[in-house]
């Protein structure tokens, strides 16, 4: 056995090359924790400094909080979701000429999380549901009279705050939060998703749409999806309520895509996601930060995706003009009720509808008879059955019957 020479001061130098491996280990160690760390907080930093506070808005509601509805229930949250169709700002110039910054929300969602965080309901609102807009503050210091005119005009009048309060006002819902994204922050966040996945009844040639598919399932990018949830003219009968039909139906074959490809417990996939929808993003003080998305996001993942529910609000058109659109009463009244209420709200899906529409058309009422002159499903002097209305074998309102109305949900399938 050899001897171990000793050092300079009459150690033996094996146990000292031994402590300064340990010692450069855990330096090692250390450099890559920390650099870790630095890495996710650069990350936090840079998402976080992403995110436009919307200060303008805040103060606005702060001036009229007296006449704003008071919360019934605490733990449910309202969000109010806006799409701007502004051309201003990088990337948006391309849909559009810039008319000297005036902008309208292309498509307004009140969105309303249960307390219990088991479902959530996405009402949209037509762009012209006619509405009393109170008086706004416009941009240029003045302020706007109140008046009876197109939802949509609340938004180029007063920005957020005016059409908080006009649907503060028409619902009665008192709005927690605020969202407000662009049309290029829209396309990011489909291309950060790998693209969303629909089905065409038939194949889209638009050009004012940018768009040019063929009929079937497909997955479309960024600005693929753009034209298909703007277009109006060029899919179907070119109505309104069928563009928010198929707004609810992306929005929910979005929901499915996020939760099956598990993009909200991996970093890899949730970076791309937070980076294209924060930039592009305004928001009230109350989730103008990294965290306070995340919590809400995060609060959301077990909601099963029948329980994401979708619909419009009841509304027919205008007896003034049928180019506008009018709300259906009582119907709205009960569904903006329960919403207050955060009472449970029964979404009838396509399926479900066609299903009760055959049975019903099938059992005469107790007491009646076909007249021998009518075919199956047809009635004297019945008209067009408003969009959203209740379903009519649950149309009388009691605690113990509530209504339904027709929509959808993030489980249906897209060619469903």
């Amino acid at each position: 056995m050899g001897i171990v020479p000793d050092g300079p001061d009459g150690t033996p130098e094996a146990p000292r090359r031994k402590r300064h491996w340990l010692r450069w280990t855990a330096l090692g160690v250390s450099v890559v924790l920390l650099s870790g760390s630095a890495t996710a907080w650069w990350f936090y930093r840079k998402l976080d400094s992403n995110i436009t506070t919307d200060t303008a808005t805040a103060v606005e509601l702060e001036t009229f909080e007296k006449e704003r509805p008071v919360p019934i229930s605490l733990d449910a949250k309202n969000l109010l979701l806006m799409g701007s169709d502004t051309r201003r700002g990088e990337g948006n110039s391309k849909y559009g000429r810039d008319d000297g910054g005036s902008q309208r929300a292309d498509t307004v969602i009140l969105l309303h999380i249960a307390a219990d965080r088991q479902s959530s309901t996405s009402m949209s609102i037509p762009r012209d549901l006619m509405t009393t807009i109170p008086s706004c503050r416009r941009p240029d210091g003045s302020r706007s009279g109140e008046h009876f005119g197109q939802f949509n005009s609340a938004f180029e009048t007063g920005g957020a705050a005016c059409t908080i309060r006009t649907v503060e006002r028409m619902t009665g819902v008192r709005i927690d939060h605020h969202m407000v994204v662009d049309f290029r922050g829209f396309t990011k966040m489909v291309d950060a998703v790998d693209g969303v996945e629909v089905c065409l009844k038939e194949p889209v040639d638009d050009p004012d749409a940018h768009l040019n598919l063929p009929a079937g399932r497909q997955t479309l990018n960024g600005e693929e999806a753009l034209g298909y949830v703007r277009a109006r003219k060029s899919i179907g009968n070119g109505s309104d309520t069928e563009r928010m039909d198929r707004q609810q139906q992306f929005l929910g074959s979005l929901v499915k895509k996020v939760q099956s490809d598990g993009v909200l417990l991996n970093p890899g996939k949730l970076y791309p996601v937070l980076d294209a929808a924060t930039k592009s993003l305004m928001t009230d003080p109350g989730l103008d930060s990294l965290k306070d998305l995340y919590d809400l996001t995060r609060s959301l993942r077990n909601v099963p995706t029948e329980n994401v529910q979708f619909l419009t609000v009841p509304r027919r058109p205008w007896t003034q003009n049928i180019n506008r659109d009018e709300l259906v009463q009582p119907q709205a009244s009960l569904l903006f009720r329960q919403l207050r209420e955060d009472s449970p709200i029964t979404v009838r899906t396509p399926g479900a509808e066609a299903a009760g529409d055959s049975q019903r058309k099938n059992t005469p009422a107790p007491g009646t008879e076909r007249s021998p002159g009518l075919r199956d499903g047809e009635r004297t002097g019945a008209g067009e059955k408003p969009s959203g209305t209740p379903s009519p074998s649950t149309s009388a309102a009691s605690p113990a019957n509530s209504p339904s109305f027709s929509g959808t949900n993030a489980a249906v399938g897209v060619c469903d």
